[in-house]
């Protein structure tokens, strides 16, 4: 699938290209595995955004997500949506250091100034002018507002007035209404605001500062014959053609619909249905067309703005040297554009692959008579997840804004409180060292010349290798070695798991990177993780791709993420709105199910009893395949296309609320369904009585349900090529319901281990032994420290041809081992970045014999708990004193306010502060990080033990 540079070369060549060398550029790796150069072009500057906080001057902005130039093209206004938050000494976040920002540049000279920054409460994405230019709108999220600012007499804009969208809750499961998208009508008079947790717009009368009217898209709450009708679902950006004429475009249902107003009343008109999610609009010279920033599907699409007629759809991945290689495969992510002042040629950022895609129009593209087709010229690269282009009033500057940076390491990590109550350790300084993921990662605003057609080649080049398109050494060794593979390995094993980072678990590790003091959940907690390292590989420079769940879990099962997830992520995170909506419920509701009645079966307590609250069974977060298959982007459907069977235990499901309680341990043997998958192709595939994610219940039973099945395959000789195991407890929760005993941190992460260690060892033993690898990873590392990387964590491969005794210090990611498991199968990628993302060759010695055995250990702690467990054979004095520190209601009130319902649904930070508390106590974070630390090791695992001693539990 990779390009080679010679045949790139070449074909620029042919095109009639200059093909030349990118201008030097730091080339930095980030955890998506990809690079970002993003001052490749002569000339160009890329600078942090900081809002001059008095009392935090270094501090500068996550997440920049819109951009808006004023109309006389002096003033470029950014705005971010993102975490933003800060804590001070005693962790607790500081409300007048935690908010949004609006910066405001002067751009009449090649470098811009930063004029003003304006800090808002809570923002998502809405930034629009006043044909004016004397004002301009951002929409306020959470808050369900939209808010003015005014231009004062010395030029700095001042608070206007604040426009109520009077929503008491958004559509959907206990969910808040956020305002998205906004535009101002030409001539001044009416705003419109994209009600993206209520499906409608609001049109305000800006005479008045009233809400003229509010339109529901909807179908059935339009028409009472279409009842239940899918559409209208999460409005997200908005434009006016003309006075009278608007479109808003709907992210879960994939439409551009046209609404007319007469007076002051909205009418829906007309429903233009999209292939992709529209991102962005933006109008044409003249008003003859209106453009449309496609993701998923990753195209620009040209609209008759007045019959809703598709004109032109162009693929925005790539110029036509690569097309024929990204051409079928979606992750470019395109999500934003702008005009030149021509109108001839437009420029799209395109997030998941980190660059600005030219475009050059066709005469029928711009409303004009002629022949031709609109394509991709070249490729500019960016800062890492691009969000919003624009270019100068005199199209001789480009700028760019980005959402992330790398972050880092996190030695102190826990983060800021977001939540009232909680109790903080004043002797620990974790919270206060704003060291969560999500406050480390920073945005970035690049200011470029315009780059020339003559330089465009050399950029694209540089964005090509950035993204893995060119052949890269070791192509060779990477074919053969998985030649032998697919002729040797018939099944894989892939295990998730949830949030922990390399440092927490394996930082005690005799071998390898690790910070022994950051080792709260290491050996003695997790000893068959231990010896999967040393037996194995040890993977001490494995990043996940993703932050947290809400994009941890897509990149681990589809090696990317889409501009939905991206945008609401960190705006969900710092509890600024929105929802997890990426694990198949959007709103808290399973659209996997399609009726209302299934739906309540899952939930009868908070689903709604309205047919036309998310209707059909589309997915806001999906992620679409190869050709543009719908929402089959994913590992499974990959497996499936490839005509090989899969079988699911856990993954994208949680436990129907009505038979949630009382927690059984063997749901088989009553004939319970315990999960309801929450993606379609899984909804036959799934072991319906493996529980989903509930923390009350040992990872333990999981292995059990597991294993049932598993010996009732080995007895048929058949096992099924793929399949997908999830084990969450080490995420920890639910202390108070715990069944069995295991209602303690430590009982908790050694339940994971101990059924992870049995699941291998299950394995090791069977007919299957020979021909099945076994893959691990975490969704994500957020929750805890590591003095490597934020991202770092941990990942284990084990089974036939995996090295022995080995260290693999090469920098792989979660995209890299989801392009192993491909590459062993003989499945074709999903995306961009799996595609061209090297597989794992290193972890591999085709050489070796098959052979290998792998005996779990029962972690000591579990025998405080009352699992069946095996007779304790070693219950020595190291062994017995191993017991946890405290008891399930010390952790139950540690935890108190949390959620464990689902995935992620927890004040992260304040979670991490209990949890470094509860099992490091008193002791203070390491001054000291590296590789020096291991002459630490042997001290520190002695005071742990002592720590731990053979008292009772608080």
């Amino acid at each position: 699938m990779r390009i080679r540079s010679i045949s790139f070369a070449f074909a620029l060549a042919a095109a009639g290209a200059v093909v030349a060398t990118a201008a030097p550029s730091r080339r930095e790796a980030i955890p998506t595995g990809q690079f970002v150069t993003p001052t490749a072009a002569p000339g160009a500057v890329f600078q942090p955004l900081n809002p001059d906080l008095a009392d935090l001057p270094a501090f500068t902005a996550d997440h920049a997500a819109s951009m808006a130039l004023s109309p006389d093209g002096k003033t470029l206004l950014i705005l971010t949506s993102g975490f933003n938050r800060n804590a001070g000494a005693d962790g607790k976040n500081i409300p007048a250091l935690s908010n949004e920002y609006v910066f405001v540049y002067d751009v009449t000279s090649d470098a811009p100034k930063k004029r003003q920054v304006l800090q808002v409460a809570n923002t998502f994405l809405g930034l629009a002018w006043a044909p004016a230019g004397d004002r301009f709108f951002v929409s306020g999220g959470l808050d369900d507002d939209a808010l003015e600012f005014v231009a004062g007499a010395d030029g700095r804009f001042l608070a206007g007035r604040t426009f109520k969208l009077g929503h008491k809750a958004g559509v959907g499961a206990r969910v808040p209404p956020s305002a998205a998208g906004l535009a101002v009508s030409p001539d001044g008079r009416r705003l419109l605001v994209a009600n993206m947790q209520n499906e409608s717009v609001s049109l305000i009368d800006l005479g008045t500062g009233a809400v003229a009217s509010e339109v529901d898209l909807r179908p059935g709450k339009l028409d009472p014959s279409q009842v239940g009708k899918p559409g209208g679902t999460f409005p997200r950006a908005a434009i006016w053609i003309s006075d009278t004429l608007a479109y808003v475009g709907t992210a879960r249902d994939r439409e551009l619909i046209a609404l007319r107003l007469a007076g002051d009343k909205l009418t829906l008109v007309r429903r233009t249905v999209a292939k992709g999610q529209p991102d962005a609009f933006l109008l044409g010279a003249h008003g003859r067309r209106l453009y449309v920033a496609e993701d998923n599907t990753d195209r620009l699409v040209t609209l008759d703005p007045e019959t809703g007629r598709i004109v032109e759809q162009i693929p925005t991945a790539a110029p036509p040297a690569l097309a024929a290689k990204t051409a079928r495969l979606g992750g470019a992510g395109t999500n934003a554009l702008t005009l030149s002042p021509d109108g001839r040629t437009l420029y799209l950022s395109n997030g998941g692959e980190n660059a600005v895609a030219v475009v050059r129009l066709s005469p029928k593209a711009r409303g004009e008579a002629g022949e031709g087709v609109s394509q991709v010229t070249g490729l500019i690269p960016t800062g890492w997840y691009p969000t919003a282009v624009q270019l100068s009033a005199d199209g001789r500057r480009l700028f760019v804004t980005n959402a992330k940076s790398n972050s880092g390491p996190n030695p102190k990590a826990c983060g800021p409180e977001l939540s009232a109550g909680g109790e903080v350790n004043k002797a620990e300084v974790c919270g206060a060292a704003n060291q969560y993921v999500w406050q480390l990662e920073k945005a970035g605003f690049l200011t470029l010349p315009t780059p020339s057609p003559e330089a465009l080649p050399a950029l694209t080049r540089q964005v090509a290798v950035n993204n893995h398109m060119i052949a890269e050494p070791g192509a060779a060794e990477d074919a053969a070695t998985f030649a032998f593979l697919r002729q040797h390995i018939r099944h894989v094993v892939f295990v998730l798991k949830e949030n922990r980072t390399y440092d927490q678990v394996l930082g005690d590790l005799e071998v390898g990177n690790g910070d022994p003091k950051l080792a709260i959940l290491g050996g003695a907690l997790s000893p068959n993780q231990h010896q999967l390292a040393r037996q194995f590989v040890d993977l001490d420079n494995f990043m996940a791709s993703g932050e947290s769940s809400n994009t941890g879990w897509n990149w681990s099962t589809a090696a990317r993420t889409n501009d939905f997830t991206e945008r609401a992520g960190p705006v969900n995170y710092a509890d600024r709105g929105l929802q997890v909506d990426q694990l198949g419920y959007n709103r808290n509701v399973d659209v996997a199910l399609p009726t209302k009645a299934a739906r309540k079966a899952v939930d009868p307590l908070i689903v709604p009893d309205d047919p036309d609250a998310l209707a059909g069974d589309r997915d806001v977060a999906e992620l679409d395949g190869p050709d543009g298959a719908e929402g089959a982007g994913y590992i499974w459907d990959s497996a499936l296309r490839a005509g090989l069977t899969v079988r699911n235990y856990g993954f994208f499901g949680v436990p129907p609320r009505s038979t949630w309680r009382p927690v059984i341990r063997e749901p088989w043997k009553e004939g319970r369904v315990v999960i309801a998958p929450s993606k379609p192709a899984l909804l036959d595939k799934s072991d319906l009585y493996y529980w989903g994610l509930d923390l009350a219940y040992p990872d333990y039973w999981r292995f059990v349900e597991w294993r049932r099945e598993f010996d009732a395959f080995a007895g048929k000789g058949q096992l099924p090529s793929l399949m997908l195991v999830d084990l969450p407890t080490d995420h920890f929760g639910q202390f108070k319901e715990a069944i069995d005993g295991v209602n303690t941190v430590e009982t908790q992460m050694a339940d994971n281990d101990y059924a992870l260690g049995l699941l291998v060892e299950t394995i090791s033993k069977s007919p299957f032994a020979k021909d099945t690898l076994i893959f691990v990873v975490e969704d994500d590392a957020q929750d805890g420290p590591d003095h490597a990387d934020s991202h770092r964590t941990i990942s284990f491969i084990a089974g036939p041809y995996v090295k022995r005794r080995a260290v693999i210090s090469q920098r792989y990611t979660t995209v890299n081992l989801i392009r192993t498991i491909e590459a062993v199968l003989g499945a074709s990628p999903m995306g961009l970045n799996d595609a061209f993302a090297r597989p794992m060759t290193a972890v591999f010695d085709v050489r070796q014999a098959p052979d290998w055995a792998f005996a779990a250990a029962v972690p000591p702690a579990l025998r405080t708990t009352q699992l069946p467990l095996p007779p304790d054979a070693r219950a020595d004095a190291a062994s017995a004193c191993l017991r946890p520190l405290h008891t399930a209601a010390y952790w139950s009130a540690a935890m108190a306010g949390q959620d464990f319902s689902s995935v992620d649904r927890l004040d992260t930070p304040a979670f991490n502060r209990a949890l470094w508390k509860g099992l490091a106590g008193e002791r203070p974070y390491p001054r000291r990080t590296g590789r020096d630390l291991r002459a630490d090791r042997a001290a520190l695992l002695r005071a742990d033990a002592a720590d731990r001693g053979c008292g009772e539990a608080n």
